[in-house]
């Protein structure tokens, strides 16, 4: 008898599962949110197998709800991931993180003389140009940025 391999992880009671992320983005998507800086317990699954995907990354964040700007950051790392909100053990909302086209204070324009990096009061714009691959440009000096290269605020 063949034995499959089955992936044994304990439900939350409340919190996050950030679902079907890149390979290999799930830590940057806990770095960018914070999460190893606070005292919330994360679960992080890497290169689990997945029928959609050829693997993924899963994020479990206990007693945490992102907000709607969360999701956009989270979809500037990993276009479509599906961001589940839990409560009392049953998901009670599910969104698909789509491609922000505007990003607003998400994330720094890469050129240092920009506007948005020496005004003080300047808020990064940038314009999504492609998303796939994925490449934004910022609406102040108009520099191009790939997503793989996005830092964010």
């Amino acid at each position: 008898m063949k034995r499959g391999r089955t992936l044994r992880v304990q439900p939350i009671r409340n919190g996050t599962v950030i679902d079907h992320i890149v390979a290999g983005r799930g830590l940057k998507v806990m770095e960018t949110l914070g999460l190893n800086q606070e005292g919330t317990t994360v679960l992080a699954l890497l290169n689990v197998s997945s029928s959609k995907q050829k693997s993924k990354d899963i994020i479990k964040i206990e007693n945490r709800e992102l907000s709607p700007k969360n999701i956009e950051t989270i979809a500037m790392l990993s276009p479509n991931c599906h961001v589940n909100t839990i409560r009392n053990y049953t998901v009670i909302g599910k969104v698909e993180a789509g491609i922000p086209s505007n990003c607003i204070g998400l994330a720094k324009c890469q050129n240092r003389s920009c506007i948005s990096n020496t005004e003080r009061d300047a808020v990064p714009k940038l314009r999504l140009v492609a998303k796939d691959p994925l490449f934004y440009r910022c609406n102040y000096c108009d520099r191009g940025v790939a997503g793989d290269e996005l830092e964010f605020s």
